[in-house]
């Protein structure tokens, strides 16, 4: 198969799908090497951003999906109805983060961390899409595991958790010692 039609056909599979897709599924498909396909793929994706097209293509770990960029939502809100926008609040973010970082982790050991309940917290992040159950740890109760999802990459436009940043410990530790400092001056007053 020549170039062009492999493109066209992985184009056409992406299009086609709406979700991500395994890489190794698309080789099958297009009866090519995960690696040519990878290549192709890049490519594709180069040509969507050097052409200031509407859409791109983005790798979420092992898979590719065909997006529109978000700098074109605002036509899109105009053709559709308002999507349903989420708004991720400090608590939020702050309950993502550890979970991200911490994956899988139970219900409780994120309550342990941010020393409140995290009911609230987890059904939101469940009902946006951003944490699923990825299974139950084997122990008393067998607790839910929970661990971040592909709209979670998508949306934060990461690859995998991989990419996340790596936390400076120093600053942790700065922090910490702000924190203490700061009750302690509120505890003075």
């Amino acid at each position: 198969m020549e170039l062009k039609k492999l493109e066209a056909a992985i184009e056409a599979i992406l299009f086609t799908m709406g979700e991500s897709v395994e890489v190794n599924r698309i080789a099958m498909a297009v009866e090519h090497d995960v690696e040519t396909v990878t290549k192709i793929i890049h490519n594709l994706m180069d040509k969507y951003e050097a052409e200031d097209r509407g859409i791109k293509i983005v790798e979420l770990e092992n898979s590719f999906q065909l997006c529109t960029k978000p700098e074109m939502y605002e036509y899109l809100i105009k053709i559709a109805k308002v999507p349903k926008k989420h708004v991720l609040t400090d608590v939020l973010l702050e309950t993502l983060s550890i979970i991200a970082y911490k994956q899988p982790i139970t219900r409780t050991e994120l309550e342990k961390i941010r020393g409140v309940k995290c009911d609230h917290s987890i059904s939101k992040l469940e009902e946006y899409d951003l944490i699923t159950d990825v299974g139950r740890l084997d122990a008393p109760g067998r607790p839910i595991l929970f661990g971040t999802t592909e709209e979670f990459l998508r949306q934060f436009g990461i690859k995998s958790v991989d990419d996340l940043p790596v936390i400076n410990m120093e600053k942790v530790e700065d922090f910490k010692i702000e924190a203490e400092e700061e009750i302690q001056l509120k505890l003075n007053m």
